[in-house]
């Protein structure tokens, strides 16, 4: 079993390589998008380095759920996740940090869930599942 530093180092080893970032970029808080400077399609491309780099199989849309935020979930209004769109997310996404975006629930504040961080926890449960 890999402890939480590895499942880290190799976390920051798979955005490096996939996102071109250096290594001091990648820390726990920093978010793939925001800070990272990911892109959908590098979603992908992580997603099949972390399972070869782990040895895991993480079914389609389990990491980054899509569709979630759509226009017509009904989980978005007025620009804002609906309380029934944090609901949903705290069962989509149980690594992320939803209370923080329930702080602040503007639609744009969602990708920011995405840290490496969030990674490391999925990974952690993905292995000791």
């Amino acid at each position: 079993m890999a402890d939480q530093e590895e499942i880290f180092e190799k976390i920051q080893e798979v955005l490096e390589d996939a996102l071109g970032v250096d290594d001091d970029e990648v820390t726990p808080e920093a978010t793939l998008i925001g800070d990272l400077g990911a892109e959908s399609i590098d979603f992908l491309d992580i997603v099949f380095r972390l399972e070869k780099s782990f040895e895991i199989k993480i079914p389609r849309g389990e990491l980054f759920p899509e569709g979630l935020m759509a226009a017509d979930s009904g989980y978005v209004q007025d620009g804002k996740v609906t309380e029934d769109g944090i609901a949903a997310m705290r069962t989509k996404l149980p690594h992320a940090d939803i209370d923080k975006l329930a702080a602040d629930p503007k639609v744009e504040n969602v990708q920011n869930l995405y840290t490496v961080e969030m990674l490391c926890k999925f990974i952690n449960s993905k292995i000791e599942g």
